[in-house]
């Protein structure tokens, strides 16, 4: 655990020293103001609480910007050092390879929960200086938010490293990640709805949909945060009969077997 935790903290170091945590905490929480001081204006309209609203929101952000910058981070993990010639040295040290996947993803995960906390933190802080009345009922989802956010980066660094371990240049590791990206938060969700359209209810049933929602880690990350008085305000209240424990354990998977994948991968690899 000691040498994870060695490699975790080495992770760490190079972030702030390629300016990582610093540029994403202030692009996370330049966002989260803006939708904050943006945002309190529908709450008069639906009758749901100013931190209500910015859940719905801070939520439709992340699922497109907490993959990205999780990808961003970790798409060239393994391959980028193999390409710089340091990752021969890192195996040079009596450590196993799956502590190295596990000390790089810890490290990764650190600087995206330290950045997300920060940075949808500021939001919350802001709207609890500006008006703090009625906010105690909304604090519940919004921390769910910053966990659900925060496992949901798990999910993309794990799949990073996965494409990190199977690329064999950076640029392919980068166009990879991209495509990732792209079938997941857009392709995905737009082939559903075309499924849907076209079949009308015939074979897709409700246990069917609940499946097909499962397999896209953003989806379960929506119904998991718009649920309840967010789900009255985005309009998804009712979209699927999933719980949040199995919304959570889905999440915890997708997080899980990619990175099962990546240790499997690069135990196998030449350095």
């Amino acid at each position: 655990m000691r040498t994870i935790l060695v490699i975790a903290r080495k992770e760490i170091q190079e972030g702030l020293r390629n300016r990582w945590v610093l540029a994403t905490t202030l692009l996370l929480a330049t966002l989260a103001l803006t939708l904050t001081f943006l945002g309190s204006a529908p709450t008069g309209n639906v009758g749901a609480s100013a931190l209500d609203v910015i859940v719905v929101s801070l939520s439709s952000l992340s699922v497109f910007l907490v993959p990205l910058i999780a990808l961003l981070i970790s798409h060239d993990a393994i391959v980028g050092e193999a390409e710089r010639g340091t990752l021969l040295l890192l195996l040079s040290y009596p450590l196993a390879r799956f502590q190295v996947i596990a000390g790089k993803f810890i490290g990764h995960l650190a600087i995206l929960a330290f950045a997300t906390l920060i940075g949808y933190g500021a939001a919350a802080l802001a709207l609890g200086l500006g008006d703090g009345a009625g906010l105690a009922a909304g604090w519940p989802a919004f921390a769910l938010l910053i966990g659900s956010s925060v496992l949901l980066g798990a999910v993309f660094i794990a799949i990073g490293y996965l494409v990190s371990t199977l690329a064999g240049e950076r640029g392919t590791a980068g166009g990879i990640a991209v495509g990732v990206w792209l079938v997941f938060v857009l392709v995905y969700d737009m082939a559903l709805l075309g499924l849907l359209v076209a079949d009308q209810g015939r074979t897709v049933t409700g246990g069917l949909l609940n499946a097909l929602l499962l397999l896209n880690p953003t989806d379960a990350y929506r119904l998991l945060n718009l649920g309840g008085e967010a789900g009255a305000i985005s309009g998804m209240a009712g979209a699927a009969s999933l719980s949040a424990p199995a919304l959570v354990a889905a999440l915890a998977l997708w997080a899980a077997l990619p990175l099962a994948a990546a240790m499997l991968v690069f135990s196998r690899r030449e350095a």
